[in-house]
């Protein structure tokens, strides 16, 4: 039914939209007050993010009105909230630090969203993309290995070679090679799950499949892993691995995959550990980051310093000091809203992060195909990784890596792809609704049959 009926398919959007609305009344409601902490004229600024939004909100709500009207409705919301939310912490962080990263920003999130539409509206089928399993192989290869080629390497940043200069902006190609290589694992295993389901090996107390089944998305992915530590990216090294023992589990049932997985992951520690001295140092710095407060331990020390200082209620919005950060606006955002709206603000981020991730999980259960349900999965556990990585990071409970805290963090690659992955969720949530609903609809009524 079109939308705009009041049928089944105009109500998510009908949802939709209000959330939608919500979330930018919030993000320029926070931006005016950010302004109001530096004058109490009407911010310029604010309003300006804050039509901009409603810009950008409006085209990507009637793209999926028209592409995908039975999708979830509450995805995009969410990821628009924290999109948004992300603006005003990047614009917090100009304000304090004199840069100019929140109009880059801006542009960005116009870019994302603009690339999400056109995914929905020219990936009709999401199974059209398991076709192409072995182009998304061979794409991920070319994706991880563009910062090396001359002329497009944007060098060494920050100890690793990542990013690509492209029409005068820097671009993380690895961002987008992290989500090809999911499609290529979901299409592979959807392919060989039967085969990979059965045990004919035993190696220790492990009993494996053959490995002639297993060997090439092993070979690939171990290539990928291997570009990805050569390139220093590490952080990224460790959500794919995580993403693909995932997969291999819900693929197969068999928890020899990541008993296996916990065994290559100790070793893989171990040998990284050994042969890159900034991973030993951010070791340390995690048992102990008063050690060297003054050098190697001061972004994680100012982290613990800033989440004490905001307490539960936070100092305010402009009130805090973000500059004392280092990489505030990328690594350590998630610090800044922590000092500012306190813990109860950092809990009402994380909890929007939940029910993100509980939403797509939920799509990969209700998904009508196989390959659908593994490429929700995939998507949705590289979410949950990386968001579980950063914030575990900057609160110690992990090691601190180098990885953006999606939608919120600066950074237009990371961006891009984030919202790659919502088109992707919204488009297998729009199939499995549409093949649900089309029984009911085809179905003639008691009435037309007398």
């Amino acid at each position: 039914m079109s939308a705009g009926t009041g049928g089944p398919a105009d109500a998510p959007r009908t949802r939709e939209a209000r959330l939608l609305t919500g979330a930018v009344i919030v993000t320029a409601f926070a931006a005016i007050l950010l302004g109001w902490s530096e004058a109490p004229d009407l911010p310029p600024a604010a309003v300006v993010t804050g039509l901009a939004l409603a810009v950008i909100a409006v085209v990507a709500h009637l793209a999926v009105r028209g592409a995908a009207p039975h999708a979830d409705p509450t995805l995009l919301p969410i990821a628009f909230l924290l999109n948004g939310l992300g603006l005003v912490f990047v614009r917090r962080v100009d304000m304090a630090t004199g840069s100019d990263l929140a109009a880059t920003q801006t542009v960005w999130t116009a870019v994302a969203v603009g690339l999400m539409c056109g995914m929905l509206l020219f990936v009709r089928r999401i199974r059209e993309l398991a076709r192409l399993q072995y182009t998304f192989g061979l794409l991920t290869l070319v994706l991880l290995l563009m910062p090396l080629i001359p002329g497009l390497s944007a060098g060494i940043i920050n100890g690793a070679q990542l990013w690509i200069d492209l029409f005068g902006m820097r671009f993380q190609p690895g961002e987008l090679a992290k989500l090809s290589m999911v499609i290529f694992v979901a299409a592979y295993l959807e392919r060989n799950r039967a085969l990979l389901s059965v045990a004919t090996q035993r190696v220790g107390p492990v009993l494996l499949p053959a490995a002639r089944h297993l060997a090439p998305v092993l070979v690939a992915v171990i290539l990928a892993l291997v570009i990805m530590a050569g390139l220093r990216d590490l952080g990224s090294a460790l959500l794919f691995f995580g993403t693909f023992v995932a997969l291999l589990y819900v693929a197969t049932g068999r928890l020899a995959y990541p008993a296996v997985g916990a065994v290559f992951f100790a070793a893989g520690a171990f040998i990284v550990y050994n042969l890159f001295g900034h991973v030993r140092v951010r070791v340390r710095i995690w048992l102990d980051p008063w050690a060297d407060v003054g050098d190697t331990g001061y972004q994680l020390a100012q982290s613990l310093f800033a989440f004490g200082t905001g307490g539960l209620t936070g100092t305010g919005l402009g009130q805090g000091r973000p500059q004392d950060v280092p990489f505030s606006a990328t690594d350590a955002i998630f610090t800044v809203i922590g000092e500012e709206l306190g813990l109860l603000g950092a809990t009402a981020v994380l909890l929007l992060f939940l029910v993100m991730i509980f939403r797509g999980y939920r799509i990969a259960q209700t998904a009508k195909d196989e390959f659908s349900t593994l490429l929700a999965t995939g998507l949705t556990t590289l979410l949950a990784f990386q968001t579980f990585v950063i914030v575990g990071g900057l609160t110690r409970l992990v090691p601190l890596t180098g990885i953006t805290l999606p939608f919120v963090s600066y950074g237009g690659s990371s961006l891009l792809s984030n919202y790659l992955i919502i088109a992707m969720l919204l488009r297998i949530s729009d199939d499995s609704r549409r093949s649900a609903l089309a029984p009911v609809s085809a179905k003639p009524s008691r009435k037309a049959a007398t």
